[in-house]
């Protein structure tokens, strides 16, 4: 099964990212996802599952340890996970 993340880091800081939001977006650029998409306001990610809900526990555990203080996400299924890259 292929999924969609997609997630924001809580507070928000308009003149610079604070350090929760960059761990976040270390640790979906570095899970070997798919379609990897980082933006100030919002960012999505698609992979197999597996690959998918374990950034999701560890941007969870990461984002939160460096001071998030919501983290908001929703993940969606889009493909069946025929594909090689559905781990």
């Amino acid at each position: 099964m292929r999924l969609r993340v997609e997630f924001t880091t809580e507070p928000f800081d308009l003149d610079e990212a604070p350090a929760h939001a960059l761990v976040a977006r270390e640790v979906i650029e570095t899970a070997e996802l798919d379609a990897v998409d980082v933006g100030p306001f919002g960012n999505t990610a698609e992979g197999g599952a597996d690959r998918v809900l374990t950034a999701v526990d560890a941007l969870l555990r990461k984002s939160l340890a460096a001071g998030a203080t919501r983290v908001s996400l929703q993940v969606n299924v889009i493909g069946d996970g025929t594909g090689e890259g559905d781990r």
